[in-house]
């Protein structure tokens, strides 16, 4: 589990591509490897991955095909950026929001806007995943935990404070530029809950009205 705060960032050093899989490298000389070892989790760009290797400065994770399928990696080249925020301790200040590192989607920026000393950022969403993004609501956007300030049709608009695009790889971010999305875990849920198909919402006593009721929804 993760906040969505990014800790530092790194670059690819290393690509090795096996059948449909991928091993890489990422190098990092602002991330504190001091507590990590082999099996812990980092997310990478919003993408979870194990520790299958550690340097002084760099850790090696495998990807599965599956995950390749599904995210950007596969278009990854070496010296590609990538944000970095190792897993949350049980002691941890939630800075931003729950996020568990399984990417729902690729997003496409669509343009980017000056708004005083901030970008305002307009990102293209899959048709499917517009039902869980709420206005004011939480999205991770290559593993960064931001705000969703305005929705249109199949887009939502980001506001980009100077810190955050210095401090993580949305400096970079151009019209065209992919990210990876997803969505915040409490809307998941609930749908899961309100599902009509779902056996267990039917004996669980969870309704639309009792969530407004409860301020939820």
């Amino acid at each position: 589990m993760f906040t969505g705060i990014i800790e530092a960032k790194g670059r690819v050093t290393a690509l090795q591509h096996k059948g449909k899989d991928l091993k890489l490298t990422i190098e990092s000389a602002s991330l504190d490897f001091s507590d990590v070892k082999l099996g812990d989790s980092i997310a990478t760009n919003g993408v979870c991955l194990t520790v299958t290797a550690l340097g002084p400065q760099s850790f090696s994770a495998d990807v599965s095909g599956e995950t390749v399928k599904r995210t950007l990696f596969g278009q990854y080249q070496v010296g590609q950026q990538v944000n970095l925020e190792k897993a949350l301790l049980a002691t941890s200040r939630l800075g931003g929001h729950l996020v568990s590192g399984h990417v729902d989607g690729v997003g496409k920026v669509l343009r980017i806007d000056t708004y005083g000393e901030a970008w305002q950022v307009w990102v293209e969403m899959a048709p499917e995943l517009a039902r869980y993004i709420a206005e004011k609501g939480s999205i991770t956007v290559d593993g960064i935990s931001l705000t969703v300030n305005e929705l249109a049709a199949g887009q939502f608009r980001l506001t980009i404070v100077p810190h955050t695009a210095k401090e993580t790889t949305l400096i970079t971010l151009k019209a065209g530029s992919l990210v990876h999305l997803e969505v915040d875990l409490i809307a998941r849920y609930l749908e899961r809950l309100l599902s009509a198909n779902g056996a267990e919402s039917k004996s669980s006593g969870v309704t639309l009205n009792l969530l407004q009721q409860r301020g939820f929804v």
